[in-house]
């Protein structure tokens, strides 16, 4: 065991991972959702003490939510951190299925109280939805689906290692993980940008665990 005088929960936790690296019971550690200063203040903890260091974070990320990227991202980069991210797809929006001025499909996320309806809520919005259709002919010039643009817009970002997806079906599973080695060429990008405006969350400051934690 290490001695060291814990003086935050943080530092406490830090000691327990590391002990649980040494002893074999963990390979590597990772954290879900903090900013840059909570990354830091964790490595610089982990550096002063010898610990095992963080390789991984998991944040939300997607066209429509990109809070990571100013401050997040660069730190991870810098750190050798690599992101594993979810809800590549924004709770399913960026599929195209949640159209402007109709009803939810019944059975979707959007309908469901129990499985995200209050989450994806902020991207019901027919700015939004009229936005995302417009990305309809960009994924059809390069013969995808709306899923598999949205995922392979994800994974263009250096920083990220890895997307989580979401799926009610094998099928969707199947087809989600073409989008994996798929390239995006520049011009592309950039109509997506285009395509999407000013609509992206974009706020650093959004990046936060929820306190306290389910």
């Amino acid at each position: 065991m290490h001695r060291y005088d814990f003086e935050t929960p943080l530092e406490e936790s830090l000691s327990a991972f590391d002990d649980l690296i040494r002893a074999g019971k963990v390979h590597y550690i990772g954290f879900s959702e903090w900013n840059a200063s909570q990354i830091s203040d964790a490595l610089s903890i982990q550096d002063a003490q010898g610990y095992n260091r963080f390789v991984s974070s998991q944040p939300q990320y997607s066209a429509l939510w990109r809070v990571i990227e100013s401050e997040v991202v660069p730190l991870s980069q810098k750190e050798g951190i690599g992101q594993i991210v979810f809800s590549p797809m924004a709770q399913g929006v960026l599929t195209g299925k949640y159209l402007p001025g109709k009803k939810p499909p019944a059975g979707s996320r959007a309908t469901d109280k129990k499985s995200g309806a209050e989450m994806i809520s902020r991207w019901m919005r027919d700015e939004v939805l009229t936005a995302v259709q417009n990305l309809t002919p960009i994924a059809k010039s390069l013969d995808l689906t709306m899923g598999q643009l949205a995922i392979a817009w994800v994974l263009q970002n250096p920083n990220v290692s890895s997307a989580i997806m979401g799926a009610t079906k094998p099928s969707q599973v199947k087809e989600n993980a073409k989008a994996a080695g798929v390239k995006l060429p520049k011009d592309v990008m950039v109509a997506i940008d285009k395509a999407l405006g000013s609509l992206p969350t974009t706020d650093p400051k959004l990046t936060k665990s929820p306190n306290p934690r389910a």
